[in-house]
């Protein structure tokens, strides 16, 4: 059992860590523990993934933030924007999360204060298969928009879509197929697939 004071933290911990996010610290990493407090904001926290990364207040290097840490300190996810107080140690690779003291969500972007929001409605295809342009994607904010050209409606299109469908990764200027739909706020993609013929059902 090994006893940390930091600042006007005291913390009692037998030290695990995980490195390269799946193997166990050695004695000798328990034995030069090295705790340092830092607050920072949430960069971004991908729970597929199961990391993400802290920001620090006084500009130094991201911090790797690992899920088990998160669900340490009774928490199921981490959002961006979010405010947090957390106890770090240099590792190989850089500087990991070791614990959660605090987080404070009221500077965060919540799903359901986005544009994101719009993915609880279910939206039925009016369309067939288009080709359609990735306008922007942001993976970390889970959702961009495609266009179909100029003077078109862009069509809004959520993370769930594209993993539904299989893809892995969207980039501006990617192009697409797409069949969409009317959202409360505008054409919601509906499918979306490769620019492969082979890859598009018939209907």
């Amino acid at each position: 059992m090994l006893w940390i004071s930091t600042g006007s933290w005291s913390v009692s911990a037998k030290v695990t860590f995980q490195d390269d996010l799946t193997a166990s610290a050695t004695e000798s990493d328990e034995a030069s523990l090295e705790l340092v407090e830092v607050a920072g904001r949430i960069k971004w926290f991908d729970v597929a993934k199961g990391y993400g990364f802290v920001v620090p207040d006084d500009g130094s290097d991201d911090i790797l933030l690992h899920v088990t840490i998160l669900r340490r300190g009774g928490l199921q996810t981490a959002f961006e924007g979010a405010r947090v107080v957390c106890e770090a140690q240099k590792r190989g690779k850089g500087m990991q999360v070791f614990r959660v003291i605090a987080m404070d969500e009221t500077t965060a972007v919540h799903p359901s204060q986005s544009c994101a929001g719009r993915t609880h409605v279910q939206v039925v295809p009016t369309s067939g298969y288009e080709i359609a342009i990735v306008k922007w994607f942001n993976r970390m904010k889970g959702f961009g928009f495609l266009t179909r050209g100029e003077g078109t409606e862009d069509i809004f299109l959520h993370m769930e879509t594209v993993r539904r469908y299989g893809m892995t990764e969207l980039k501006p200027g990617d192009s697409v197929l797409v069949r969409y739909g009317d959202g409360p706020k505008g054409l919601m993609a509906a499918e979306v697939r490769p620019l492969d013929a082979k890859s598009v059902p018939s209907h």
